[in-house]
C-alpha cells in the first residue's frame, strides 16, 4: 500500500470508509454512550468494523476519535484519557488495517462556541486539539483527518494545532446545509480558500447533506483552489422512524455519486452518517471502472465564486483581506450617530432607563400606554423585557418595534440568548435593524423556569459575549460568514454586569470581554448595597464604558425574599431584608415606602459614579417606578448631571 503522501500525490482515486457510529449503534451500542471510549472498553467491537471496511476496499480507515476530544470527553468524565483514548483507537485501526490500509485520525469540532462567538479563545481550543492530535500520532496515524467543520476560524485552530505537532498530510473537510454554505453562513468557496491558505494538504465536504449537494459543493470549490479534494457524504438525509435515524440512499445511489465526483475532479471518496461497507464496497467497484483515475479534469481555478451565487458585494470600505470576520469590514458608524440613546451615552448625559414587561396576550395597548407615562414622565429609556422566566410574553422585538412611534423616549430592547440559535439570532437583528430598532440590551438568559408548559428547555447556542460580537460585526457590514451587510446595522449595544455575582473574579473578566467585543454601554443587575457596586466602578476603569445602575424599589417582604433567594446575580444584604420585615409588621404602605427609602440612600451615594440608572419594579408597578424615576432626575440635577 502507497504511503499517504504519495497517494495524494499520485492524481489517482482513492477510497475512503464510512460510518463508524451508524454500524455501532446497529450493534447494540446505545446513544448515551462515548463511542469514542469504546476503543479501550471494546475494542474487539471497533476493531471488527475497521476490517470489514478493509475488506470492503477501502484505502484509508478514519480513528474512532470524531468526538474524543477534551471538551466532548469532558461530558463523560473522561478528559484526562484524551490521549489515551486517542493512542488506543489509533492503534486499533493500523491493526485492522495491515498492509492494506492507511489510517487517519479523526478529529472533530470541540462542539462548544470559540471566540469571537463563545467564551472559548483560540488559544485553549488549540490546546484541545493538540491534545488530541498527540494521542493519534503516538498511536500511529499516517495522516489527520479534521471533518464536519462548520466554523471556519475553528477549523484554523485544529490545522494549527495538528501543524504544531507533526507535519503528516491533513485532510480538512467543512460541513454544508442544503444552501451550499456553512450554518455560519460562510459559502464553500470562501472555505476552500481559507483552508487552501493555512495548508490543508487535501479540503473537502462532508456530513450534513447527501451525495447530490456535496456533488455541487466540489464542483464549486474545485474552481476556487488546485489542491486534492475529498467528499464524504451522508447516505441521504435522515428519515425519523420511531426514535431511531434511517438514511435511506441505497449502495448503488451512493455508487453512482462517487463516479460523477470521481469524474469532477474529486480524488477521495467515502461516506460519512448512514454509510456501511456495503455502501463502500459499492464505491469501491464503481471506482475501479473509471481505471483508478479522475476521467474528466478539473476545470480551471477561477478567482471568482462560483457561478450559481451572486457575487459578493462589498460595502465601501470593506476589507476582503481575511476570509471571516476577524479583521474585516469598515468602521462602525460613531456612537452618537446610531441612535439618540447613544449621542447621549456619547455626550456624557445622564439617562434615565424603566423597565417594562411585555402583555402575556397579543392585545398591545397596556404596553403602549405604559411607555407613554413614562416617557410624559421625563424617562430617557423605555427598556423592554424579554422572555420572562417562566410564562410565554409578546416577543419583546415585536413589542419594541410598536413603541417605536410617538414617543420622546428611546426604546431598549432586551435580547436574551436563551432559547435561540445564531442563525435565529442574526435573522432577528436584521428584522430589527429594517424596523427601526437601534438600542439593544444583550443577556445570555437565566435558566428557565417550568411555567405552564410541561418539560421546558432551554437552549443556549451562543452567549452575550459572543452575540455582542455578532453586532459589533454587523455595525461593521459583515456578517459571521464574512458577508456584506448592505448597509451596516446601526446599533447601540448594552450588557448585563452583575455586582453581586458568586465569582466576581469571572464576572470581571466576562464584562471585559463583553467591553472587547464591542459592547456600548453596561447596565447592572439591581443594586440593594452601594458597596457592592463603587469596587466594580475602580475595577472597570481601565476598560470603562458608560454604567448604568440597576435599581428595584422593593414593594414588601416577599419581593426582598423573592429576589434575595430565586434570582440569579442579585444579593440582597440581610440588613435590607430586616428593615423591610419590620416595615412589613408597621402595616400599610410602609413597606413599599421603606423600599422607597431604600433607593433613595443607594442613590446618594452611587449617583456621582453612574451615567444612568435603569428602574425595574416587581410585576410591572409603573407607579413605584416613576416615582423612583423622577427623583432619579431630580438629584442628577442637583448634581448637573441632568440632558
Amino acid at each position: 500500500m502507497k504511503e499517504l503522501k504519495a497517494m495524494i500525490e499520485d492524481g489517482e482515486a482513492h477510497v475512503l470508509d464510512g460510518a463508524m457510529g451508524t454500524l455501532l449503534y446497529d450493534r447494540g451500542v446505545f446513544v448515551n454512550v462515548c463511542y469514542d471510549e469504546l476503543s479501550l472498553t471494546r475494542p474487539g467491537l471497533v476493531e471488527e468494523i475497521h476490517r470489514e471496511y478493509v475488506a470492503a476496499g477501502a484505502e484509508i480507515l478514519e480513528t474512532n476519535t470524531f468526538g474524543a476530544n477534551p471538551v466532548k470527553l469532558s461530558g463523560f468524565g473522561l478528559e484526562e484519557k484524551t490521549e489515551e483514548i486517542n493512542r488506543a483507537a489509533a492503534e486499533l485501526a493500523r491493526r485492522a488495517a495491515g498492509s492494506r490500509a492507511r489510517v487517519v485520525g479523526a478529529i472533530g469540532p470541540l462542539g462548544i462556541r470559540i471566540e469571537p462567538w463563545g467564551p472559548t479563545s483560540e488559544d485553549e481550543a488549540g490546546g484541545y486539539f493538540r491534545r488530541q492530535a498527540a494521542g493519534l500520532l503516538t498511536g500511529g496515524v499516517d495522516g489527520f483527518l479534521l471533518e464536519t467543520f462548520s466554523d471556519v476560524n475553528e477549523m484554523r485552530q485544529a490545522i494549527g494545532a495538528v501543524r504544531s505537532v507533526s507535519d503528516r498530510p491533513i485532510f480538512a473537510q467543512i460541513t454544508i446545509d442544503e444552501g451550499g454554505a456553512t450554518s455560519y453562513g460562510t459559502d464553500v468557496e470562501d472555505a476552500a480558500r481559507s483552508l487552501d491558505e493555512w495548508g490543508a494538504d487535501v479540503i473537502g465536504v462532508n456530513c450534513s447533506v447527501g451525495p447530490a449537494e456535496i456533488l455541487d459543493a466540489m464542483e464549486r470549490i474545485g474552481r476556487v483552489t488546485e489542491r486534492p479534494l475529498i467528499a464524504q457524504p451522508n447516505a441521504g438525509l435522515p428519515r425519523l422512524v420511531g426514535d431511531r435515524k434511517i438514511y435511506l440512499a441505497s449502495p448503488g445511489y451512493m455508487a453512482r455519486y462517487a463516479v460523477r465526483m470521481v469524474e469532477a475532479g474529486v480524488r477521495f471518496v467515502g461516506g460519512c452518517c448512514g454509510t456501511t461497507p456495503q455502501h463502500v464496497r459499492e464505491i469501491r467497484t464503481a471506482v475501479d471502472g473509471l481505471g483508478g483515475r479522475a476521467t474528466v479534469s478539473r476545470v480551471a481555478v477561477q478567482t471568482e465564486r462560483g457561478s450559481q451565487r451572486r457575487p459578493f458585494e462589498a460595502p465601501p470600505g470593506f476589507d476582503d483581506r481575511s476570509s471571516g470576520p476577524s479583521g474585516s469590514g469598515r468602521e462602525a458608524a460613531p456612537l452618537s450617530d446610531r441612535s439618540g440613546l447613544g449621542r447621549r451615552l456619547a455626550a456624557g448625559e445622564f439617562v434615565v432607563s424603566v423597565e417594562l414587561l411585555p402583555p402575556r396576550g397579543w392585545d398591545p395597548s397596556g404596553l403602549v400606554s405604559e411607555a407613554s407615562r413614562a416617557s410624559e414622565a421625563g424617562v430617557d429609556i423605555v427598556s423592554v423585557v424579554d422572555s420572562a422566566r417562566g410564562p410565554a410574553r409578546m416577543g419583546a422585538m415585536a413589542a419594541s418595534t410598536l413603541l417605536l412611534q410617538g414617543l420622546d423616549a428611546e426604546v431598549l430592547v432586551q435580547y436574551t440568548c436563551r432559547d435561540r440559535t445564531m442563525a435565529r439570532m442574526i435573522s432577528d437583528l436584521l428584522g430589527a435593524a429594517a424596523s427601526g430598532i437601534r438600542n439593544v440590551l444583550v443577556v445570555s438568559g437565566d435558566p428557565i423556569l417550568t411555567g405552564p408548559y410541561p418539560d421546558p428547555t432551554a437552549l443556549f447556542d451562543i452567549d452575550s459575549i459572543g452575540l455582542t460580537n455578532v453586532i459589533h460585526y454587523l455595525n461593521r457590514g459583515v456578517d459571521p460568514g464574512g458577508h456584506a451587510v448592505v448597509p451596516p446595522t446601526r446599533f447601540v449595544v448594552g450588557v448585563a454586569l452583575h455586582p453581586g455575582a458568586a465569582d466576581m473574579e469571572r464576572e470581571l473578566s466576562r464584562y471585559r470581554w463583553k467591553v472587547e467585543a464591542g459592547a456600548d454601554f453596561a447596565i447592572t443587575q439591581p443594586i440593594f448595597d452601594p458597596s457592592d457596586l463603587l469596587p466594580l466602578v475602580d475595577a472597570t476603569a481601565a476598560r470603562a464604558v458608560p454604567l448604568i445602575a440597576g435599581l428595584w424599589p422593593l414593594a414588601s417582604l416577599r419581593n426582598a425574599e423573592y429576589l434575595a433567594q430565586e434570582v440569579p446575580g442579585v444579593r440582597v444584604p440581610a440588613e435590607v431584608l430586616t428593615r423591610m420585615e419590620r416595615a412589613e409588621e408597621r402595616g400599610g404602605d410602609a413597606a413599599a415606602e421603606e423600599g422607597v427609602k431604600i433607593v433613595e440612600e443607594i442613590l446618594d451615594r452611587i449617583l456621582p459614579h453612574v451615567q444612568g440608572v435603569h428602574v425595574s419594579g416587581h410585576g410591572g408597578d409603573l407607579e413605584l417606578q416613576l416615582r423612583i424615576a423622577r427623583e432619579v432626575r431630580a438629584r442628577s440635577r442637583e448634581l448637573g448631571r441632568a440632558r
